[in-house]
């Protein structure tokens, strides 16, 4: 029996220091380059493991160099990867990520980063946990027809369920999360997320609206921390401060996966909530989203 059982998408993220913005016809050159595992599923699963779960991961991948990158990541961190489906035809996804000081723009190629089914789930796959998570939402268009079905029947049969959207691309937010997060245990937008989920002006707004659906919110803010809202209680969650930060990519993934290793271990919210912003500014220390947490760290 897992502790989590991690569904979503996997991919490489190409990080480009030092140049943020391309002119047509020119040539730039770069302070530095790391190929890394990227994906909102895969950097949660991974850290989540670092941090002493046990993880099982769902996705699925290109026969290609990129898609045995992120297979051997995910392996080498103790990760169960039985429940991934191997494409042929299709490459991985891969997002190109430009950044100059604390600025950054990317550029994602989706690949298989969409074809995660709800059928890839299966009742075998499902049951081998006692918590689901399910990460970047909006970008398993693949997913969205039978999500809901999914969450019901993880709840019914017994897990906890937890849930992360990410920016839509599509900017209709929609795509049945809200039936979704009748489902939902716990969800982690972050305050950008929030907002336009609910179009209101601020995130303890939002978390209130959001959490007439889900059970517990989970409001990412960045340096600001975290705002936890159930129907019971409300608090606000302190960053951890960090002299120095490195790279912000995947803090937010860290910071579920920090709030999960305990989640699962049934600590309270409070703990949960400062487990996840040890998480995140761990993770901001070093170049990528789980280079923070190897175990060579």
């Amino acid at each position: 029996m897992f502790d989590c059982l991690i569904a979503g998408e996997a991919n490489v993220d190409l990080l480009v220091n030092g140049v943020l913005e391309l002119e047509v016809g020119k040539e730039k050159l770069a302070d530095d380059l790391s190929l890394v595992l990227g994906g909102s599923s895969a950097i949660t699963a991974f850290n989540l493991s670092q941090l002493g779960a046990s993880v099982r991961f769902a996705a699925v991948l290109g026969r290609d160099a990129f898609g045995y990158f992120v297979s051997q990541k995910m392996e080498e961190a103790g990760i169960d990867i039985s429940a991934i489906r191997w494409l042929d035809q299709e490459k991985t996804g891969v997002t190109i990520w430009h950044s100059l000081a604390r600025e950054r723009a990317g550029v994602t190629y989706a690949g298989t980063i969409a074809r995660l089914r709800a059928s890839d789930v299966t009742h075998e796959v499902l049951t081998s946990a006692r918590h689901l998570h399910v990460g970047a939402y909006f970008l398993l268009t693949a997913l969205h027809p039978d999500a809901p079905e999914l969450f019901l029947t993880a709840k019914r049969a017994g897990l906890t369920t937890s849930l992360d959207c990410n920016y839509d691309p599509s900017e209709t937010w929609d795509s049945n999360i809200w039936q979704v997060l009748r489902h939902t245990d716990v969800f982690f937008p972050n305050e950008q997320e929030a907002r336009l989920l609910t179009h209101c002006d601020d995130p303890l707004s939002a978390a209130r609206r959001l959490n007439q659906f889900a059970q517990l919110v989970v409001v990412k803010l960045g340096a600001e921390g975290a705002l936890v809202v159930t129907r019971e209680e409300t608090f606000h969650q302190p960053a951890v401060a960090v002299a120095d930060v490195v790279d912000t990519t995947g803090a937010g993934d860290s910071f579920n996966a920090g709030f999960l290793s305990q989640y699962v271990r049934g600590a309270s919210l409070r703990a949960c909530a400062e487990a996840g912003t040890q998480a995140a500014s761990r993770s901001v220390t070093k170049i990528g989203g789980t280079a923070a947490f190897e175990q060579a760290q």
